[in-house]
């Protein structure tokens, strides 16, 4: 009889556990977040290497949103990202977004520069000014047979 106690014991831990890697998820991943909470903006890219669904966006370094969808413009061959910012955050007219590398080893993340301007995007709106990923393995290439065509 004990030995069936201390089974149920461990097994409720185990559940115990895992719903705690649970919520964890949902906060991290924006899960929870709402459309109140969120403003949402697109940015057209000639490359979104290493950007997926979950992706994080931050400003300063720190994660401010998501992006929420990955699509191909079939007219003019360009990766658009659809991604949410909190909603608390007016980005400027002339906002710049960059696939940026966390390093060597990390992966990537979609980084909001805002700019100067006393105009507001609307939500929803596109933002055009737009640097896509660096693809580290054609830079390596490059500096190791010496091409400077890129300068």
């Amino acid at each position: 009889m004990a030995q069936r106690v201390t089974e149920i014991l461990v097994g409720a831990g185990v559940v115990a556990v895992a719903a705690g890697f649970l919520v964890y998820a949902a906060g991290a991943t924006g899960l929870g977040q709402t459309a109140s909470d969120a403003s949402r903006y697109e940015a057209v890219f000639r490359s979104v290497q290493g950007v997926n669904v979950g992706t994080d966006v931050r400003l300063g370094g720190v994660k401010v949103g998501s992006v929420t969808a990955l699509d191909l413009n079939p007219e003019n061959f360009r990766a658009v990202a659809s991604f949410t910012v909190d909603r608390v955050l007016n980005l400027p007219e002339d906002t710049a977004v960059i696939v940026a590398s966390e390093g060597l080893l990390g992966g990537n993340y979609i980084e909001v520069q805002p700019g100067g301007s006393p105009f507001n995007l609307e939500p929803g709106a596109t933002i055009t000014d737009t640097q896509g990923a660096v693809s580290l393995v054609s830079l390596l290439l490059k500096f190791v047979s010496g091409d400077s065509s890129a300068e």
